[in-house]
């Protein structure tokens, strides 16, 4: 089955929405989404945009802010493109209808780790949902938007799909992907002038992660077999307080209590933050996680706690109402009246498919926002609350690039071969190669997570490699199904994280290994870039 369309965007987070709704007024857009289309990273998340919109507040400060963060590997340009645009792109989620929550008729600004100022607009505990929901109004009224829900993008069609063969310098074209339509089990060819990867985040990669289901990376995995650029893979956000055996996706227990007062301390009621960092409880995460990482391992506990007995309890509720009846009614903790115990989990990629300042990747036509991609903001750690704007800021830089450029209209599209669905389902092999998944997530849990060496990651290596071997041979020989699509996804994402964290020699940000605990501004002060060309 062929579609034709003038834009195909994967993914339905607020990337993918923010670029379909501008996108629609070039030509006809189709949007895949793995899931329902609210179920993405977007939706969990709690906090909010971060924004300089007080007068107490400056673009210098949230540049200085978001570039210390990053410990040096932020991308000056693009930290300041995203930070300057940010006013003007929070202005047009509040004229499609989001609606943040305000205090005496202006925003209310909340505070998070590793912000010197109030600067986080948010819809209380929910601004994700509160955004999604905006933008899937706006999407669901547009007459040039077709959404298609339960479609999995399998691969992207380039010259490999037309038999060629790609070699280090020659350009490549993404004209469209294979897509598998999961509730008819048929694979459907998308041909398009432009594609967005919005796809999110890599977080099931891990064992324990606060990502939906849906973050098996499949952005990354297939810009990769592409032959786009690949940077950074080694920074994996772990959010220092998921709600400790929560469950998978964990329950997050947003950034923004901490900005509010709540106190991290050891299950023996003592604080702990300030023997690791000036700030805190409000240092940036990359610090909290490790120092709960650390005190973990010194007393033997399987949890920190979250303090917030000390505050207001009828604030609390008000500010942080989803939080608060979420713990409340689905695992019995009164959170302004008892010790909440939280552990780190998976959280955030700050690295992905490499672009430029307007969202292009190195393969023509092919454009990546959001979490996806590496747009260079973030460096070695992400800032609280810079992730949906980053999101929304170059969502709209790539439609302004896309809008510079001809539309094929359908009419200049190579002859691109149907899937070829042939081979056989062996469900009793299914079972076995299922188990495959859970390895994976072991193995990067316990060798490639907060604290690494070389020790753990080689031994991840080498067991990755027959993991990724057995599936790339169930592959090639049966029936593509979503569990497959993703598992090989998840074993690709996985081995590039394991053979960038290899390639850093030093600790940075995200990436501490006990074999080289300081980082080192000279010799290592840049990307960890990869392409399977290179491969």
């Amino acid at each position: 089955m062929e579609i034709r369309s003038d834009i195909l965007v994967i993914g339905s987070g607020i990337a993918g929405l923010s670029i379909a709704l501008k996108a629609a007024s070039m030509g006809r857009v189709v949007l895949i989404t793995k899931k329902e289309k609210a179920e993405s990273n977007t939706n969990y998340a709690q906090g909010g945009i971060a924004t300089v919109v007080s007068s107490l507040d400056t673009f210098d400060l949230h540049i200085e802010d978001t570039l210390h963060t990053g410990v040096g590997l932020g991308h000056r340009d693009s930290v300041e493109i995203m930070i300057k645009e940010a006013p003007e792109r929070l202005n047009e989620l509040i004229e499609i209808g989001v609606q943040f929550t305000e205090k005496n008729g202006l925003l209310d600004l909340g505070r998070e780790g590793g912000h010197s100022r109030n600067r986080i607009v948010h819809a209380r505990d929910h601004t994700g949902a509160e955004i999604e929901r905006a933008l899937l109004h706006a999407i669901s009224i547009h007459p040039n938007i077709t959404l298609y829900e339960d479609h999995i993008a399998i691969d992207l069609i380039t010259e490999h799909h037309l038999g060629e063969k790609i070699s280090r310098d020659a350009p490549i074209h993404c004209w469209g992907a294979y897509v598998l339509d999961v509730k008819n089990n048929v694979v459907k060819k998308i041909l398009s002038s432009f594609t967005v990867l919005a796809s999110g985040g890599v977080g099931h990669v891990y064992l324990h992660t606060t990502n939906p289901s849906i973050a098996t990376g499949d952005g990354v995995a297939m810009a990769y077999r592409a032959g786009a650029l690949i940077g950074n893979m080694e920074f994996i956000q772990f959010h220092p307080t998921s709600l400790f055996n929560s469950g998978s996706p964990s329950f997050l227990i947003s950034e923004a209590i901490r900005g509010f007062g709540g106190k991290l301390k050891t299950r023996k009621n003592e604080e702990f933050m300030l023997r690791y960092d000036s700030r805190g409880s409000l240092a940036p995460r990359d610090i909290v996680a490790q120092a709960i990482d650390i005190e973990l391992k010194k007393s033997g506990d399987e949890h920190v706690i979250l303090d917030l007995r000390h505050l207001d309890p009828a604030i609390v509720r008000e500010k942080f109402p989803l939080i608060y009846k979420t713990c409340l009614e689905k695992f019995k903790i009164d959170i302004t009246t008892e010790p909440v115990p939280v552990v780190p989990a998976a959280h955030y990629s700050c690295g992905g498919v490499v672009t430029d300042l307007l969202g292009r990747t190195k393969i023509d036509n092919l454009y990546a926002c959001g979490e996806v991609a590496m747009t260079g903001v973030h460096g070695a750690n992400r800032l609280a609350s810079n992730s949906l704007l980053e999101a929304i800021v170059f969502a709209h830089r790539a439609y302004k690039d896309m809008s510079t450029k001809k539309i094929n209209h359908v009419k200049d599209f190579p002859a691109v071969p149907e899937w070829d669905d042939s081979g056989t389902f062996d469900a009793e092999e299914w079972v076995l190669i299922e188990h495959d998944r859970k390895e994976i997530q072991q193995i990067m849990w316990d060798y490639v997570g907060i604290v690494r060496s070389d020790l753990r990651l080689d031994r991840a290596k080498r067991r990755l490699l027959l993991i990724k071997d057995e599936i790339e041979n169930y592959y090639k020989r049966t029936k593509v199904t979503e569990g497959l699509i993703e598992l090989r996804n998840l074993a690709t994402v996985a081995d590039l994280i394991i053979r960038s964290a290899l390639q850093r020699k030093e600790s940075r940000g995200l990436h501490y290994t006990t074999d080289y605990p300081k980082k080192n501004d000279d010799a290592w002060l840049h990307d960890t870039l990869m392409t399977c060309i290179d491969a």
